[in-house]
């Protein structure tokens, strides 16, 4: 999917060099489509590469999309230049009154905080409260997805008494869900976090289904409202890199990290990792788009409600 994008946009360049489509404004606005409006909230610290992550897999299917970055009112990022936050990124004021067909809601570094003394809590639950109304289908993704389920839906999270570091196998418990479409019958996804929802609060609540798992990781995939909401625990849109560094930035804090599992090669941080979950993210962010966003979003993006 060619996404639409400021030709600026630093991730541009890099996937460029990937062979993957992206395109400027001025080539956009010569084809005569609707593309699908999709909006990133980007509450990662590191704001440039969650863009190339997220885009790197928003762009491998044959639809155009126009893409808004957003920032959260509340809080100032301190490992992002602010020029970049003021060139590329637009408020929550800003699009307030617009609908999107698809909306992404990144994770965030404060699992150990209690949701409530997040500082941008407030700002984020009604932005949360907005997407029921003016979004055809939400992912959130990793913290955002704990949050998002503890709002709408009161799952608490439990703290973990050691971080969830590693790429681990999960399993769809419903394979007939177009999410899952061309996906094998287990699959590996990337996990980094404190914290989790379980199984047992998450089944006392009607409307809520657990469709994917794993013995080690937990729940992955939750979905409600028919596919207007997905809560994913883990971290497909990882490149191969980034549990490395994290995992050596943590070593760097003294935070004694464990080594993540089944991600380098032989347990071995000397060795490169082996990256083989980077064909299912490309499906998932695929059947996302294209079951739950293309196909569900009414023609006019005024009639989404």
């Amino acid at each position: 999917m060619p996404v639409k994008v400021p030709s600026s946009l630093p991730a541009v360049e890099t996937l460029r060099s990937e062979n993957i489509f992206v395109i400027d404004e001025q080539r956009a606005t010569r084809q005569d489509i609707r593309p699908l409006k999709i909006a990133i909230l980007n509450l990662m610290p590191l704001k440039i590469m969650t863009e190339t992550d997220l885009l790197r897999l928003l762009s491998n299917s044959p639809l155009q999309i126009e893409l808004d970055l957003l920032d959260i009112d509340g809080h100032e990022s301190k490992n992002t230049p602010k020029e970049h936050i003021d060139m590329f990124y637009k408020r929550f004021d800003d699009i307030k009154n617009e609908n999107y067909d698809g909306f992404i809601i990144t994770g965030a570094p404060v699992e150990k905080v209690d949701f409530n003394e997040v500082d941008y809590w407030d700002n984020l639950t009604e932005i949360f409260d907005w997407a029921k109304r003016h979004v055809t289908s939400t992912l959130y993704i990793c913290w955002a997805a704990l949050a998002g389920l503890y709002h709408h839906y009161g799952i608490p999270k439990h703290l973990l008494s050691r971080k969830l570091s590693g790429v681990f196998a999960c399993t769809a418990l419903d394979q007939k869900n177009p999410i899952f479409r061309g996906f094998d019958d287990m699959f590996y996804v990337p996990h980094s976090r404190f914290s989790e929802v379980r199984r047992s609060d998450i089944e006392k609540v009607e409307g809520l289904s657990i469709i994917s798992e794993g013995d080690d990781c937990g729940v992955y995939m939750v979905m409600a409202r028919g596919g207007r909401e997905f809560f994913i625990t883990g971290h497909s849109e990882y490149s191969p890199g980034t549990l490395d560094f994290e995992y050596h930035r943590d070593l760097e804090k003294g935070m004694n990290p464990a080594v993540p599992r089944n991600y380098y090669i032989g347990d071995n941080p000397a060795n490169p990792p082996l990256v083989r979950w980077r064909s299912h993210a490309n499906l998932l962010f695929t059947n996302w788009l294209n079951y739950f966003v293309y196909q569900e979003t009414p023609y006019d993006i005024r009639d989404i409600k």
